[in-house]
């Protein structure tokens, strides 16, 4: 079986945390732009913790300055995506990060972005969506502004809108107002819980937030009741073992609730988060689970046919990546 090949399904992928780690040491040196802390003497990503992680994510995003630069960082990633059988990814996207929120910027951001992503679908097959992400720790108001931005520029390639950063900054219910805009502008809805705010906050972004999908979303397997609300509801949750596992929440693939979740009829789907920093790929996520769980190609196709139909994107598109899953 050969799990690279495998035609792949991905919706849960940070896009400066997808960066790989020599992209950033390049653009550093030529900026002069100072990175000390930023990287291990092997030239990997360094970090402690979740918490030293997020300050190393945003340092390492200091050199991101231009549209040009995020033009350079999209083609980047899709090719070591495509180069593990990703077909079709969403990303998150941060105005934080883009033009610091203001909309003329974020719309010159944006269209470098598309752009380029237009070229990689043309040049290796791989289709792009964009998911804007308020950063939680940033605090609601940015978000709100994070969700103009949002909301002023959905389309075929923008399609939806999410929540990440420190799950232990605030409650979901004080970002609803950005999520009612989202919503009203027709954008699709995930957000990040269940992952350092243990199930309480799964059952807080369904309820406050009404997403359709979870990023994350692994402790709801401690609520086994939430778990069955879960799987009634049709909540979909964007789970990333690999980096579950490289921050220590779970001390390996065969302790990872994936395969339980999953038993109990949660649609699960399966993701890299940031992938150099947790030293995986999409080809090793599906290594571990078929050495943990025995997944095989049957496993994986199921996986990525509900990983499509949970995807935010039009029909057409759906419908198209849907026949290269099949065809495999």
């Amino acid at each position: 079986m050969s799990l690279k090949a495998l035609p792949k399904v991905e919706l849960h992928l940070h896009f400066e945390g997808a960066a790989p780690p020599s992209f950033i040491r390049g653009l550093a040196q030529e900026k002069s732009v100072n990175l000390t802390g930023v990287f291990n003497e092997d030239g990997s990503y360094a970090f402690r913790d979740f918490v030293h992680f997020l300050s190393v994510y945003e340092a390492a995003t200091e050199v991101l300055k231009t549209p040009q630069d995020f033009a350079r960082l999209t083609r980047a990633v899709l090719e070591e995506s495509a180069n593990h059988g990703v077909v079709y990814t969403e990303t998150f996207l941060s105005p934080d990060f883009c033009g610091g929120r203001d909309l003329g910027a974020w719309r010159e951001y944006l269209h470098a972005i598309q752009e380029e992503a237009a070229a990689c679908e043309r040049d290796m097959g791989i289709t792009l969506r964009g998911i804007v992400t308020p950063i939680r720790h940033f605090g609601p108001e940015k978000a709100k502004e994070t969700a103009l931005c949002a909301a002023e520029t959905v389309g075929d390639f923008l399609t939806g809108f999410g929540l990440a950063g420190d799950e232990a900054k605030g409650k979901p219910k004080d970002f609803d107002y950005s999520f009612d805009m989202a919503r009203e502008a027709g954008l699709r809805l995930t957000c990040h819980a269940g992952e350092w705010g243990g199930p309480q906050s799964v059952r807080d972004a369904v309820r406050d937030l009404r997403v359709e999908r979870i990023g994350h979303g692994v402790r709801a397997i401690e609520d086994l009741a939430l778990v069955d609300e879960l799987a009634e509801k049709g909540i979909v949750l964007e789970v990333c073992p690999g980096s579950n596992v490289a921050l220590g929440l779970y001390r390996s693939f065969r302790h990872h609730p994936i395969e339980e979740l999953r038993k109990r009829e949660v649609k699960v789907t399966v993701s890299t988060d940031d992938p150099p920093f947790f030293h995986t790929t999409m080809t090793r996520e599906y290594e571990m689970l078929n050495a943990a769980f025995e997944w095989n190609e049957d496993d994986f196709k199921t996986l990525n046919l509900a990983a499509i139909d949970a995807a935010f994107c039009d029909d057409a598109t759906r419908d198209r990546v849907r026949k290269l899953l099949e065809a495999a």
